[in-house]
């Protein structure tokens, strides 16, 4: 099965007559038959001036703005005509092709392609090309703009199996712009440039995604415990620093003490407990003590208040 979508081959094949060649058809031939009736001209003259106007009529061809005319004349190739009206001789010369030179679009796919690390992935790219020289495109290759989407898979293929799986995931960009080179080298010959190559998707097993996802998601724990662990390190290392200052000056230990003590006692109903050997070491017994002994008197008052009331 192929596994390539092209869009229309913007090539158009001679239609014979157009509206144009048919109008002026009716109007040369016509005109003498009309004039025959008329039996203002004799039916011979009318009879050439018929068969004048039928080669007229079928000499006239129109190419479109975007459109260039393939003529040959008795099997060989003379030129190219277009865009616009122009004049072909009749019965020796024909239009075989009218070639699109717009940009267009070509998708194609590689299918369970095995990248570098022998990991099979399905690659769904689109490569925008145009023809830049209609001579070459018309004698050079027979249906060029399925060579264009032939090569391209198969360049496509090739760039998959010279590249591991994180590279193409990773730069995609770098990826087409080496196909593209790739593709231009092989169509410049036949007058075609390929002018960008984009790659749409990359699809991998699903159980290689599983995998990939559970290894992000591990390697994102791991750095989570890193970090945790150096702020760990420079906490200790803050710690130490601090207790050389109190060791060499007891009063800014006791200072601290109290001041966490405070800090501790502002909050109602909070509940702070410390060890025996900081009591001693802080004499943080008595400034509990005197602290308890506040919050006893405070609350006795408030008793007092209650009760008068």
């Amino acid at each position: 099965m192929r596994n390539i979508r092209s869009n229309e081959s913007g090539i158009r094949t001679d239609g014979g007559l157009s509206i144009v060649s048919l109008t002026v058809g009716v109007i040369l031939i016509g005109t003498p038959l009309v004039l025959l009736n008329m039996e203002l001209i004799p039916p011979f003259v009318a009879a050439i001036a018929s068969v004048i106007g039928l080669f007229i009529a079928y000499s006239i061809r129109i190419a479109n703005q975007w459109e260039k005319a393939v003529v040959l004349r008795m099997g060989k190739f003379v030129g190219l005509k277009g865009p616009g009206v122009f004049f072909v001789i009749p019965i020796i010369e024909r239009v075989d092709l009218f070639i699109d030179q717009r940009v267009r679009v070509t998708d194609f796919h590689a299918e369970k392609t095995l990248t570098k690390d022998t990991v099979p992935v399905n690659v769904d790219a689109v490569v925008y090309w145009m023809v830049w020289d209609v001579e070459k495109a018309a004698l050079e290759v027979e249906k060029y703009y399925e060579a264009v989407a032939f090569i391209a898979q198969t360049g496509l293929r090739d760039i998959i199996g010279r590249h591991e799986l994180a590279e193409l995931l990773q730069h995609r960009e770098k990826v087409g712009e080496a196909l593209q080179k790739t593709l231009d080298e092989h169509t410049n010959p036949w007058g075609i440039t390929c002018q960008t190559v984009g790659i749409k998707d990359i699809i991998i097993p699903e159980a290689l995604a599983d995998a990939m996802s559970k290894q992000a998601q591990a390697e994102r724990e791991r750095q989570a415990r890193i970090i945790l662990g150096t702020a760990e390190t420079e906490i200790a290392e803050k710690f130490a620093k601090a207790s050389d200052q109190y060791r060499n000056n007891p009063t800014a230990l006791q200072l601290r003490g109290m001041n966490m003590l405070f800090e501790g006692l502002k909050e109602k109903g909070s509940l702070i407990i410390v060890p025996s050997s900081a009591l001693d070491s802080m004499n943080l017994g008595a400034i509990g003590g005197l602290s308890a002994l506040a919050e006893q008197q405070k609350n006795e008052e408030l008793r007092g208040q209650k009760g008068h009331t």
